[in-house]
């Protein structure tokens, strides 16, 4: 916006060189704010997805020996777990494979 106000005034207003000083400022003012923009937006990890189970603590819902079900942040997954875990235990998320979480005992 800051640039089609400069522009306007270019066109409409200032004399030369007067107005190649304000399309800079106008240009230089809108590429700040798209960087500012774009930095605000990416300063966190992003929140959503399967990558962000792993680390997550899950309940065991079915046996994994190796292959079971767990419960991780109220969401029900099939899961592998080379270790062994009986339902009720605790287990770490290590990896997502597909649509399968593999979990070690905590």
């Amino acid at each position: 916006m800051a640039f089609l106000v400069a522009l306007g005034l270019a066109l409409f207003v200032f004399p030369s060189p007067w107005n190649w000083v304000a399309l800079g400022v106008g240009a230089t003012f809108e590429l700040g704010e798209a960087w500012f923009w774009w930095w605000l937006s990416h300063r966190r990890m992003p929140a959503v997805g399967v990558e962000m189970l792993v680390g997550a603590t899950a309940v065991v819902s079915a046996p994994c020996r190796p292959e079971g079900q767990v419960r991780v942040r109220g969401e029900l997954w099939q899961a592998r777990c080379e270790a062994g875990a009986e339902a009720g235990e605790l287990v770490e998320v290590v990896a997502v494979e597909g649509l399968a979480l593999v979990v070690e005992p905590r």
